[in-house]
């Protein structure tokens, strides 16, 4: 059963990579980013995301040709880790056209997500 918990927490973003347990989401937000269609340029550095993401309510609010950012927390109740879970796409009729996947684990966007 061990050998399960680490294969699952290895391939799923919300099982904890500490103590291989399930992670509780703690929020979920979708943000617009200003980068246009053709300039997309991956950032590693939660100051970017912190100066640059504009929370939005749905993707209709996203204009055209704009990236956008769906931002998942997580916690787990275990072991204390939090996780947050960055995917950026450019929506494109009714679909998403996935460009990065970045995941921050050492609370570097904890207080813009209490905003």
């Amino acid at each position: 059963m061990g050998f399960l918990k680490k294969v699952k927490a290895m391939f799923h973003d919300d099982w904890c990579k500490n103590c291989q347990t399930q992670m509780e989401e703690t929020k979920r937000q979708l943000y617009r980013l200003p980068m246009i269609v053709g300039n997309y340029q991956s950032h590693s550095k939660a100051d970017y995301y912190i100066k640059n993401l504009v929370k939005v309510n749905c993707k209709a609010d996203i204009p055209s040709g704009m990236y956008a950012c769906g931002v998942v927390a997580y916690h787990c109740t275990d072991c204390g880790h939090n996780i947050v879970k960055l995917s950026i796409f450019l929506p494109v009729r009714e679909q998403e056209k996935y460009e990065d996947v970045i995941i921050f684990e050492k609370g570097e966007l904890d207080e813009f997500l209490k905003r």
